[in-house]
């Protein structure tokens, strides 16, 4: 049975783009207008606007029943005002109840059009997929989510717990980062017990046939450290044992031999546990043995021969940029080496320092933190929960039947870890299964199935009224 159905969910992702669109619900064909609006509004850093997206959500909100009272449009500093976003609140009826935040981002990596085979800003129904700017990288979860809020503002009953909705600009990058400014400054617009956000892609194979779910709790923290070594230089005629480049160079090969302590949080447990079930029987057997004794080297050996089992493993730190000397006939004064690291969730900046300086096992090579954007607390990774992740579960067995889910820790960064840090666990939801090559996403056409945000929009929905309700 579970090999019938998945081929049924593969078969209804497949359905020719002439067909699906003659075939989508009224409300679905309400939601694609919202979605198209959102994609081709433009929120680029370069060219764009979120105050525009956000003002256009804004407005649809409004047209369902939203008062003014329960919208708040805010802009960017004053020297990148565009860069605002919305907060929406639909109040639930028990007040003991703590609210649910729904979080995306409205800004979207540079599209240069040259390079496009279609207009990145104009949303595009092709072959079965909806290709632009943001259709996958977040503006899914933007349309989604906001969809969410109008069909459960048009339900005309309000449920147990506050709905809350944040659409924010930065998560991509440049000076102002809406997420983090609302937790900073407006922590009461989006106080919640639990977030809602990106980061639970799941898995398709090459032919679209849905792989796995994905259940996002925790993500790595992202860190770079500068390594620099310092000596008098001299003519290069007359070498010394202390050359900068030579001391730096060796203490670099150290760090790169000397892998970070294995760390198990209960989200990467229980993925390896699924992923021990869905591995060849090496693998299996080598995960199993490291679940029972992370101490294993022959069994780590193993494991982490895949590189994305590896940093799930652990805090991973490794040289990507060198600079070094000031004349090519000269010893080198200086040697500089930028190191990056993606921290286990929970770890601190200073301890994660600590394990470099004794990795490198030279005094002489300083080891300082370049500044971030991170929040100051170290966030351990949020729970799985029977109330978030066991809901989830449930409702996916009826959605996708067959399909397993697997808890996931991003290696990658979104807005959550800034919600993490001041306790509020914040999930990446799943819903979505991405494409081996990566949809597009961040590159070239950008895509995204036609009928699985469908799927997905129907699964987010019920998921989120599952939430509001207990």
């Amino acid at each position: 049975m579970r090999h019938v159905t998945t081929a049924l969910l593969a078969a209804s992702i497949a359905v020719p783009a002439a067909a699906q669109q003659a075939q989508l619900r009224p409300d679905q064909q309400a939601f694609r207008a919202l979605y198209k609006e959102l994609v081709e509004t433009n929120t680029t850093v370069s060219s764009g606007s979120c105050n525009l997206a956000a003002e256009r959500m804004a407005a649809r909100l409004k047209a369902a029943g939203y008062a003014d009272a329960d919208i708040k449009l805010f802009p960017g500093p004053a020297e990148r005002p565009q860069d605002g976003g919305l907060v929406a609140t639909l109040k639930g009826k028990d007040p003991k109840a703590k609210a649910i935040l729904l979080l995306s981002h409205l800004d979207v990596v540079e599209a240069k059009r040259a390079d496009w085979e279609r207009d990145p800003f104009t949303f595009i129904e092709e072959g079965g997929w909806y290709y632009g700017r943001g259709v996958s990288d977040d503006k899914a979860h933007g349309a989604i989510f906001t969809d969410a809020m109008i069909r459960l503002k048009q339900a005309g009953k309000a449920p147990k717990r506050t709905v809350k909705l944040a659409l924010t600009c930065g998560e991509e990058g440049g000076p102002f980062n809406g997420a983090k400014w609302l937790v900073e400054e407006h922590r009461d617009w989006i106080d919640a017990e639990f977030v809602l956000n990106e980061g639970g892609s799941g898995k398709a194979d090459a032919t679209g046939k849905p792989v796995s779910l994905a259940f996002q709790a925790g993500e790595k923290v992202y860190q770079d450290f500068t390594l620099e070594t310092r000596n008098p230089g001299g003519h290069s005629s007359r070498p010394r044992p202390d050359n900068a480049i030579n001391e730096l160079a060796a203490g670099l090969v150290r760090l790169a031999k000397n892998d970070f302590p294995i760390i198990l949080s209960d989200t990467t447990r229980a993925y390896f546990t699924e992923m021990a079930k869905l591995s060849d029987a090496d693998s299996a057997t080598a995960i199993k043995a490291l679940l029972a004794n992370p101490a294993d080297a022959h069994a780590n050996e193993i494991v982490s021969r895949d590189p994305g089992w590896h940093s799930t493993l652990r805090t991973t730190c490794v040289a990507t940029m060198l600079e070094a000397g000031h004349a090519r006939n000269a010893l080198p004064q200086r040697a500089q080496a930028n190191v990056n690291c993606r921290m286990f969730p929970g770890e601190s900046v200073e301890k994660v320092r600590g394990q470099i300086v004794e990795r490198l096992g030279d005094a002489s090579i300083t080891v300082t933190p370049r500044a971030s954007e991170n929040p100051k607390a170290a966030a351990p990774p949020p729970p799985l929960s029977p109330l978030v992740y066991g809901t989830a579960v449930a409702l996916a067995g009826k959605h996708f039947p067959g399909i397993p889910i697997i808890p996931t820790m991003s290696t990658g960064a979104t807005d959550g870890r800034y919600l993490n840090a001041v306790g509020m666990p914040t999930y990446g939801m799943p819903g979505r299964f991405g494409m081996p090559d990566g949809n597009g996403v961040h590159g070239l056409n950008e895509r995204i199935s036609v009928a699985g945000v469908m799927k997905e929009r129907d699964y987010l929905f019920d998921l989120i009224v599952a939430y509001a309700g207990k």
